[in-house]
């Protein structure tokens, strides 16, 4: 472990609780990202390379959603059918009680991770159909919505399963602007 030592206690740089769940977290992605640019570059074994994204990208949602989601930031997601057919989604945070459970460090690498993945994937369906590489779309198409919907669970858990996500950005966009606007007459 990496540590700073202050006067009174040890600053923490860059070391996650969780090594082995943040480097799956990031690999399983990753690696999808990179087979799909090596392979629409350079491979014309096209079937391959598809079934090796998908897997990767299976593997990705699987353990975005079931490990690293729970260890890194406490928080988890799944869809429930009743016993009458209804399909019910359940998000869920873990309590903390006033102990934080988890490190900076392991909350930075998940959601840096959950972000600029559904990024990456949204300008490669773009990417895809300007370049006319139309038999790529269903693979890229299939990454972004995998990577989306842990992307839309896990901020469901975040800002609470219940609460509207619309109000909730309204309302921060409302704080930003009464901040710059007090800012602005602090100067005056």
């Amino acid at each position: 472990m990496f540590q700073l030592m202050s006067t009174n206690n040890a600053v923490t740089l860059f070391c996650p609780r969780h090594p082995v769940a943040s480097f799956f977290h990031l690999f399983f992605r990753t690696s999808a990202i990179l087979v799909y640019l090596l392979c629409d570059m350079f491979s014309s074994r096209f079937m391959v390379c598809m079934v090796t994204i998908i897997l990767l990208l299976s593997c990705d949602f699987w353990t975005v959603k079931n490990v690293s989601g729970r260890l890194l930031v406490g928080l988890r997601w799944w869809n429930q059918v009743d016993s009458d057919g209804r399909s019910r989604w359940v998000f869920e945070s873990r309590k903390t009680h006033g102990v934080n459970t988890t490190s900076d460090a392991d909350s930075r690498i998940f959601w840096l991770g959950l972000i600029v993945g559904p990024i990456f994937w949204i300008l490669m369906v773009f990417s895809t159909i300007f370049s006319f590489k139309i038999k790529w779309l269903a693979i890229v198409i299939m990454g972004l919505v995998l990577q989306w919907a842990n992307l839309y669970g896990y901020v469901r858990c975040k800002v609470g399963g219940k609460s509207n996500l619309g109000s909730m950005a309204k309302n921060y966009l409302g704080v930003q602007i009464l901040k710059q606007a007090m800012k602005k007459t602090e100067g005056v």
